[in-house]
């Protein structure tokens, strides 16, 4: 197959080189670029050790010197063409597990682009037109409107795992491959996603949560180039996506550590069994440069992330372990101003939760409801019945929360096992296993708060947790049952998308049945809208059920069984079958 390539002659003094190459007689690519070269600067943030150095592929690996000034940064500047070039710095390390003044080879700390093929971890700077660049993406979707934090219903996805487990051997578990199922989302009705995190971490598979390069993007997922495209559609479609940061801690080799450990990190663990990597102190402050060192660090992830990829909000991992208030107030607004005028969701991973994260004084816009999961597990599964409890997590306000934004509700997370396989250890399959989620999803969009599903729950993904590689099962879609429940879920989204009554915290305990495990509860605005919902957790099979108390007279929709019935003075007759919510929504 010829390939052919046109060189043009000097201009102005320059090589201006215009290449096209054939094949075939058809031009496959142009290259426009003109070698000259630039003074690009490398810096390196060391205050406290005596010496660095930037070794590259530009100097043969060989040491370039680097001058220190009084901010604490070490510089140099190499002159480069256009192109993409890999580079260290090599550090007298002040980190205790070294030698005292050790030099040690370690990646940039900022840099954005990792090489993990050599196993080196070398950085990765990219030079086009005389300047650094990330990538080349457009972005062409900015001006699509996006939905605010109450209307929300967000997706849990690992991008390893969301693709893959089709019906066919093509490899996947990429950004693109997951930009193909951005059409199943939507008609899913699903309007955020929450990315479990995307920066580089050491190997081919992990959760994220073991972060080595904080500015870095997964190169085992694609692209950053591919990452703003994923971004972008999303936003094409009016979805939002929201990132997990981890903040408390770093993977064990990340460069800081072998820098300066103590100049940014706790020496030790504060909480050993709690402890998932080398914890950030944001506490100290130096008092020479008039910074918190950890905070500077992040607060230029967090910039960077939020700026460069559109990011509409951020679920700060661990938030319990950074217990820094102060710090998170700091944060926060940090990402709030990257962020713009448009909406974004600050979400805190605080386990147990906490009313003191989220109200008046508090950080954090939302964080995770953690007691609402293993309330509604443990009845779902027939463990208990406890009424109080059930109202607790139903309106997170009985438990001080202050608003509907405030939580955010699951049946299931990464963390924990779908229901189906809850279900499953207690013996309860097919039929009224898909009965009893069913229950759970009616709850889960009806209750106060904002709904998160984790993937593959919505038709009744079956595989336990595990932290190996575990693609969700795709083909179950083609089973009755499994496509049932997806239908429902579909449905129940779009009453809670669309349903005004269910963005409020207003919500109305109208029935209370201890003895026969039913409860029936109201949400409802101002402007008239109402749901009423009434659940029966009893394994009996309850015919005329009277439910006493309806909110307006007048008629009703069943929304699960698709029939219209009328409530007068004394309330409704329904028929509930064994582990069933019934929702009705007023006409």
């Amino acid at each position: 197959m010829p390939i052919i390539a046109i060189l043009f002659p000097l201009f102005n003094g320059l090589i201006a080189k215009s290449v096209f190459i054939y094949t075939l007689g058809s031009r496959l690519q142009l290259y426009n670029s003109i070698s000259v070269m630039a003074s690009i600067e490398f810096n390196l943030f060391a205050p406290y050790n005596k010496g660095a150095a930037l070794i590259g592929s530009f100097s043969n690996w060989e040491p370039i010197e680097m001058e220190k000034g009084d901010d604490g940064y070490f510089r140099t500047k190499v002159e480069l063409k256009d192109g993409e070039y890999q580079y260290k710095f090599r550090v007298q390390s002040k980190s205790w597990f070294f030698e005292e003044d050790q030099w040690v080879d370690v990646t940039d700390p900022y840099a954005t682009d990792i090489d993990e093929s050599t196993g080196e971890d070398n950085g990765v700077v990219k030079i086009k037109d005389g300047e650094r660049i990330l990538d080349t993406y457009v972005w062409q979707h900015d001006d699509k409107p996006l939905p605010p934090d109450h209307e929300l219903v967000i997706y849990e996805m690992h991008i390893a795992d969301f693709s893959g487990g089709e019906d066919d051997p093509n490899p996947r578990g990429q950004y693109k491959h997951a930009i193909e199922k951005l059409d199943y989302i939507t008609e899913l009705g699903i309007n955020a996603i929450e990315l479990m995190p995307v920066k580089e971490y050491p190997g081919e598979y992990s959760w994220g949560y073991n972060p080595r390069f904080f500015f870095a993007t997964e190169s085992s997922y694609g692209s950053t180039a591919e990452l703003k495209r994923f971004v972008d559609e999303c936003h094409a479609r009016g979805i939002r996506v929201i990132l997990d940061g981890i903040y408390n801690h770093s993977e064990a080799g990340s460069p800081l550590t072998q820098i300066d450990h103590d100049f940014w990190y706790h020496h030790e663990p504060r909480d050993p069994d709690n402890n998932w990597g080398p914890e950030f102190n944001y506490e100290f402050y130096d008092e020479k440069l008039e910074t918190y060192p950890a905070r500077k660090f992040i607060g230029e992830t967090v910039r960077y992330w939020v700026s460069e990829f559109h990011l509409d909000g951020i679920r700060y991992d661990a938030a319990r372990q950074i217990a820094n208030y102060d710090f998170m107030h700091w944060i926060v607004q940090e990402a709030k101003n990257a962020a713009g005028a448009k909406p974004f969701y600050n979400i805190a991973e605080h386990i147990p939760e906490s009313t003191s994260i989220t109200n008046i004084d508090g950080p954090m816009d939302g964080c995770w409801h953690d007691s609402f999961y293993h309330c509604i597990k443990e009845h779902v599964c027939g463990d208990k019945f406890d009424l109080e409890q059930l109202k607790d997590v139903i309106d997170c306000k009985r438990q001080g929360f202050m608003g509907a934004t405030n939580v955010v509700n699951y049946l299931s997370n990464h963390d924990h096992d779908h229901l189906m396989v809850e279900l499953g250890n207690r013996q309860i399959f097919d039929e009224e296993a898909f009965r009893r989620v069913k229950l759970g999803a009616a709850l889960l969009m009806t209750a106060v708060g904002v709904p998160l599903i984790w993937m593959g729950e919505e038709f009744g993904e079956y595989k336990p947790k595990t932290p190996d590689a575990s693609k969700i099962d795709w083909t179950l879609l083609k089973n009755d049952l499994n496509h049932s429940l997806f239908e429902y879920f579909k449905g129940l989204i779009n009453l809670r998308k669309n349903n005004h009554a269910l963005y409020t915290e207003n919500i109305d305990f109208i029935h209370e049945n201890p003895e026969a495990k039913v409860f029936a509860f109201s949400r409802w605005n101002d402007e008239g809208s109402r749901v009423v919902v009434v659940t029966n957790f009893s394994e009996n099979f309850l015919a005329g059920y009277h439910v006493p108390g309806f909110p307006s007279g007048g008629t009703w929709h069943e929304w699960t069984a698709n029939y219209e019935v009328e409530a007068g003075d004394d309330g409704i007759m329904t028929d509930l079958g064994p582990y069933e919510a019934k929702v009705f929504v007023w006409q």
